[in-house]
Parts: C-alpha cells; structure tokens; sequence
C-alpha cells in the first residue's frame, strides 16, 4: 500500500500538520511519498521522495493548479490513498482530487484499522469504520489524531515537479482573524467547561475557579455551539490552540477536536463523572467527580489560603 502525502507550506514555512501525516502513514504500515508547494529553503523533515512545486511560479493557493500537479504525482506513483490535512486547503483540494479520479473520500479520518478510515460519528461519541468502493481513496485527518512517537531528522530527496496548466484565482495574501475580547494562547492558567457543566447558569463557577486560580475561563466547542460562552473563548481545532503551564478540564469527555487544541498544556487536570472518559488518557490528574459539587468547594479552599 503507498500514500502519497499532501504537506503545506505558508508563508515560506512548512506546517506542523506535515509530521501527522507521516505518523498517519506510519500507523497504516504504508509506503509513502510526499508533495508540496513550497520552497528549496524550508522543506519537512522527511525519509522519502518529496515532491516539490515552486510556489513562487504557483503560488501557496491556486486550486486548479495545485490539482493538476497532485494529479501528475498520482499518475506517476500510483497511491492507493491521497491523504490531506482537515485544513481550508485540504477542505478545498480532496473533493477536487477525489472527483477527478472517481475516488471516494473521507473527511476528519481519527484513525485506520486494517486500511480502512474510521470517522466520528454522532459528535465524536462514537467512530465509524467505512470501507470504499473505488481503488483509490483520498482522506483529510482530523487535526490532532495522528503524532509521531519520535521526531524525524531525515532530509528528503526532492523532486522537481511543473506543469503547464493555468489558473483563474490570482493568491494575494493571508489575512489574520480579528483577535476576540480574550487571547487563551498567553494564560499561564486556563480552567474550561465541557457540556458536564450542565448549562449556562453554571458558567460563573468554572469563571470563578479561574479567577482564583489566577488564570482564564475557556470551553469546549458544544459549550460554544449551545451560547453558553462566547467563541473567542473556544479551545479546540475550531477555537484557540493552547499550551498554559495549568490546564483544568471540567465535564469535559476529550473529543479529538479539543484534545488537540490542549493536549500540549504542561499538567492537565479533569474533572469528570466518567472515569472512563476519554480526557483521562491525556490528564496528569483525573478527579472522579460533579463538577458542580467540586468546582465551588475547590475554590473556596483557594481563596481561604
């Protein structure tokens, strides 16, 4: 089996989704080569033949270009799987790259049993294993779902790929997201309500507990999508990506698309009335408890001392 792996540079610098798609291919026990729009200056660390498109001459975002180069490797390689990052340009490029090859695709691949893509379901509480019917597949990985056990020091052997085909979008920039009332990614403390919190009104404790403890209030995307809190405070792939020195998680289960935006904080705490909560596999301390029982007398304990 080979995949060929879709890496992204901007700006010049290559991003950090390239070593989940090595460690995807890795877990699937699959040959790999590599491809990427980018420069001779700043290539990822990879043991393997990177295919490698000038993006001055194609720019870092020109769709139908970047498929037909994509489409040139797959004809000279032959993959069986095209893998992208879940990213606005993975989101743009796997449908293409699927329907010109009459390929299936799965979107937010979490995991790959015996070859084939499993995909959450049901809002991440449970997984589906699909198998396709075409030969080939293309996937875009969930963020986060896929790391390497150690780093890659290799160089990869470049090869040089053109095309003549010409696009109709002219790339001019990126553009930065207004900042919202709040910047997680500078608290040395962040405290987060999951849904376990039980609603709105319950929002102040974890606030409260923040405060004690010197830091931020954050929350997980269904706290967001239900108006319990504003997004600007959302941690997760869909919100900011945090590493405080302190992270506490209450009634939060640890959904792929949170973990990866807080599995890097230096201690993690949970609090949850599942101990079998998936938020267990990446907490330092798990307290098996209602948070609305623990939150208020912990934080009272706090601001007695």
């Amino acid at each position: 089996m080979k995949a060929l792996l879709i890496a992204e540079s901007r700006e010049g610098k290559v991003l950090g989704s390239c070593s989940e798609l090595v460690a995807f291919a890795q877990k699937a026990g699959s040959d790999s080569v590599m491809f990427m729009v980018g420069t001779d200056s700043n290539l990822p660390a990879y043991d393997g033949t990177i295919y490698l498109a000038d993006a001055a001459k194609y720019g870092e975002y020109n769709p139908a270009v970047h498929k037909q180069l994509i489409l040139d490797v797959v004809t000279k390689e032959k993959p069986d799987m095209i893998v992208f990052s879940h990213s606005s340009y993975g989101w743009d490029l796997a449908p293409r790259v699927a329907f010109a090859l009459e390929a299936a695709q799965f979107s937010e691949v979490a995991d790959i049993v015996d070859g084939d893509p499993v995909v959450p379901a049901c809002n991440s509480k449970l997984r589906r294993r699909l198998k396709a019917k075409s030969t080939v597949k293309v996937l875009t990985l969930q963020a986060g779902a896929f790391s390497l056990a150690e780093p890659i020091t290799a160089s990869p052997n470049v090869e040089k790929i053109d095309t003549d085909t010409a696009g109709k979008v002219t790339f001019l920039g990126y553009e930065e997201a207004p900042k919202g009332g709040v910047d997680l990614g500078k608290a040395a403390i962040i405290v987060s309500a999951g849904r376990g919190v039980g609603g709105k009104d319950n929002i102040p404790m974890v606030a409260a507990l923040a405060k004690a403890l010197g830091g931020e209030y954050g929350a997980s995307r269904p706290v967001v999508d239900a108006e319990w809190v504003e997004h600007a405070r959302q941690v997760g792939t869909t919100g900011q990506t945090v590493s405080p020195k302190l992270y506490v998680a209450c009634g939060i289960s640890g959904a792929i698309q949170h973990l990866a935006g807080m599995k890097k904080s230096e201690f993690i705490v949970a609090i949850n009335t599942d101990k079998d909560a998936p938020i267990g596999e990446v907490a330092d301390v798990l307290v098996v408890a209602d948070v609305k029982q623990f939150l208020p007398a912990l934080t009272e304990r706090l601001q007695a001392g």
